[in-house]
């Protein structure tokens, strides 16, 4: 043989015949050969999670095949662009393995540090992490679908992580995928836009467990609930866990799909409240252990009972005392320092003063209306609801007078404003369901922006 590159492709004819049509068209066909050196083959995927795919599910037929060919063991590499050093740009630039940088970071969002050991369990939460434990031990055996709701700030995430987190470390060879739900929303649209829909298909259906955080910004639109119920169907028919969190349960979803409400039902769900006084305490402790940080119990008290919304403050407030004794070594932290800094995480958690142009923004992406057709005379159905449910919004959302929210929307008259928002208030009235789209809206408005 003249090359590695008739080497690979002599491997490729064996493996060819090992696995399905479908595992080979989508993940073998796709590695190119780099080179052959000291009885190890060096093979380049095109991104991070098909290099960890193919090394968990397909190494040892790689290995094998090429064994065969070559007539003594031969060992693979696989390596992925997040591999290639900066200096090598893009794949046809890749002349020597020496170039290539070894990373084994796991992909999605993944956070190591977020673990049921630091997790702190109250009466509040309990249930929702008693339940994350019997999934991540037994994963699509306990409970699949899992669904956790809660407000943000709660310890939704970090139990998707615990989860994700202690399946890795008992079943090493599983493939996890955690997405927050905006993000795959996002990753639908490229795909639709570029055309890449078979290589985003490919990405989330061949997985161990799906975890996706968020899954409320899914809502309403309709691509992306049609491709997420799809990966659903594909991963529940395999016997793959499916966990998903929300800020609140399936039947509050108003514009989620009948058929995906369902399927959440079908599983188990587990909410989330706000912590209780005795947990923010000891999430106050916790955290200032972790940092190091002496605290007395009347400034853990005082902290605690302060601060009642959720885990995100307390925690960004013990990391503001920590920054305060840092810069102030030889003082302890007084009651002075604590009050200001409890004054500045709360300033700091309240919404950003929403604009219309935020919400028009919003509302473009909901109804999939251009902010140019919002903002235009146009009288087509679809447009001049989403220009009235924006206009409304706004007026709701903001102290905004109507002269100037016609100013906002292209130049439309006080009257047409007035008439638009009259409009849906009385549309409001009728239609509770249409009701509920519009609360969520807001909602979701608030929390994106």
């Amino acid at each position: 043989m003249d090359s590695f590159n008739d080497v690979w492709e002599k491997a490729l004819s064996v493996i060819r015949d090992r696995i399905t049509i479908t595992s080979y068209e989508s993940w073998i066909k796709l590695l190119r050969p780099i080179k052959f050196e000291n009885e190890t083959a060096y093979l380049y995927a095109q991104s991070n999670f098909q290099k960890v795919l193919i090394n968990n599910k397909f190494k040892d037929e790689i290995e094998l095949a090429l064994t065969q060919v070559m007539g003594f063991d031969v060992s693979a590499v696989i390596l992925s662009e997040e591999d290639v050093s900066r200096k090598v740009a893009n794949s046809r630039q890749i002349q020597n393995a020496d170039d290539i940088k070894f990373d084994e970071k796991d992909f999605g969002n993944l956070n190591e540090e977020l673990t049921f050991e630091n997790f702190v369990v109250g009466d509040e939460n309990k249930f929702a992490h008693a339940a994350s434990i019997a999934v991540a031990n037994n994963p699509a055996g306990a409970y699949n679908p899992f669904f956790i709701y809660g407000k943000s700030g709660l310890g939704k995430t970090h139990l998707l992580c615990a989860i994700a987190n202690e399946i890795k470390k008992n079943r090493p060879d599983s493939t996890i995928m955690l997405v927050k739900g905006e993000e795959f929303m996002n990753e639908i649209i490229q795909a639709i836009r570029n055309n890449q829909q078979a290589e985003f298909r490919n990405k989330y259906r061949y997985v161990d467990v799906f975890l996706v955080d968020d899954i409320q910004f899914i809502s309403g639109k309709v691509s992306t609930e049609l491709e997420f119920f799809h990966t659903f169907e594909t991963l529940y028919e395999a016997k793959k866990q499916i966990i998903v969190t929300s800020d609140r349960p399936p039947k509050d979803m108003a514009t989620l799909e009948d058929r995906l409400k369902t399927r959440f039902e079908s599983g188990l769900i587990a909410d989330i409240q706000p912590p209780e006084f005795e947990t923010r305490v000891a999430i106050i402790k916790r955290k200032a252990e972790s940092l190091n940080l002496n605290l007395s119990d009347d400034i853990v008290s005082y902290i605690a009972t302060k601060l009642k919304n959720n885990v995100r403050e307390l925690e960004g407030a013990v990391k503001k005392i920590k920054a305060y004794s840092l810069i102030f070594s030889d003082q302890p932290p007084s009651i002075g320092i604590i009050h200001n800094v409890i004054q500045s995480v709360i300033k700091e958690n309240v919404n950003t003063a929403v604009t219309p142009e935020m919400i028009i923004d919003h509302v473009s992406r909901y109804y999939n209306i251009s902010k140019d057709d919002i903002y235009s005379a146009k009288r087509k159905a679809e447009i001049l609801l989403a220009r009235q449910v924006a206009m409304y919004i706004t007026r709701e959302m903001t102290d905004t007078s109507l002269s100037l929210i016609g100013d906002e929307f292209g130049g439309k008259n006080h009257s047409t404003v007035l008439h638009s928002i009259k409009q849906i208030e009385a549309k409001i009235e009728t239609d509770s369901k249409f009701k509920q789209i519009i609360n969520e809206m807001m909602e979701n408005i608030k929390k994106e922006f």
